[in-house]
């Protein structure tokens, strides 16, 4: 800004900076994910991860809040608890980051989740004002932004009436309200058959295909069986199961299911009329599953 006097330009340099995120910690995996460490200007810390994948495609999954209230008993953000709510200027500010700069590279930010720490819909109107921004300010299109959620069931109706094109994706991991129960604690409140009835009300207002998420378990939820049941429960949903292998954190003692496991479920699924894909693990090496890097940060600093 050289119209402004040097003296004012300097003070400016010492006193401000543009936007509210600290940048922390940055960690970048031999695959190429990148993985950063914010520091919100009140303290709490949040994670954003941008992932290249050889198609071209620059994906930035985001956080939506500090912490997360839901308690998913494997995520590393659950076990943490929630610190606060993300407003809109911080939710997009994450993406906003990383497509300044690939643009500087002459790469542009493809895709964007909200998928990072927190639930976007317990965090609603700050996301879907990110949502919007996404779009319009970054240029995202909307088929290119996913909004993953554990199952809000009231949210999800909410949601088919904003008009939005993006996917919404829903956290599953069991077929059963006993064994979801046990792992996501919101199926207590929501259980399956009123989810997946929202879902059917979503999609029969929106038109658009649902995706559901399934963290593979070694000998938890990647049995047969397992697969079975999740077929009967999509049965005439348009839609389709990204399955992942479990992302292994310091509260939870499970293990990623095997290659062997994740072939034969995504078989199982397709036998019944089900698409499935096992998703790419990336930034293994670099804690970039969901909360593992602010809890590695503050065990050591514990």
């Amino acid at each position: 800004m050289s119209d402004l006097p040097a003296a004012m330009r300097s003070a400016l340099t010492e006193r401000s900076r543009i936007g509210r995120l600290e940048t922390r910690i940055e960690q970048v995996s031999t695959d190429g994910t990148r993985k950063r460490l914010y520091r919100l200007p009140d303290g709490p810390l949040i994670e954003s991860v941008l992932m290249p994948y050889a198609d071209g495609r620059r994906t930035a999954c985001i956080s939506t809040q500090a912490g997360c209230a839901m308690g998913c008993r494997f995520c590393a953000t659950g076990q943490m608890g929630l610190v606060r709510h993300l407003d809109q200027g911080e939710i997009l500010e994450q993406a906003w980051r990383f497509h300044s700069e690939l643009a500087r590279q002459g790469e542009r930010l493809s895709n964007v989740v909200l998928m990072g720490m927190g639930e976007p819909f317990h965090n609603y109107e700050a996301s879907v004002r990110a949502i919007r921004r996404l779009s319009s300010d970054l240029g995202i299109g909307q088929r290119h932004i996913t909004v993953s959620t554990v199952g809000l069931a009231p949210a999800i109706r909410r949601f088919a009436d904003e008009g939005l094109q993006v996917t919404l994706a829903i956290s599953l991991h069991a077929a059963t309200d006993e064994e979801r129960g046990a792992m996501l604690p919101i199926n207590r409140r929501w259980p399956l058959a009123e989810l997946i009835a929202a879902c059917r009300d979503y999609q029969q207002k929106s038109g658009r295909r649902l995706s559901f998420e399934w963290a593979l378990i070694a000998g938890e939820n990647d049995r047969e069986q397992d697969a079975i049941r999740l077929a009967e429960l999509l049965r005439g949903l348009s839609c389709h199961v990204n399955l992942i292998p479990l992302n292994p954190t310091r509260g939870y003692t499970g293990g990623p299911s095997s290659d062997r496991a994740a072939r034969e479920f995504v078989a199982v699924l397709e036998q019944r009329g089900i698409p499935a894909t096992v998703r790419v693990r990336r930034g293994i090496d670099i804690d970039a599953g969901c909360g593992q890097l602010r809890d590695r940060v503050e065990a050591m600093q514990a």
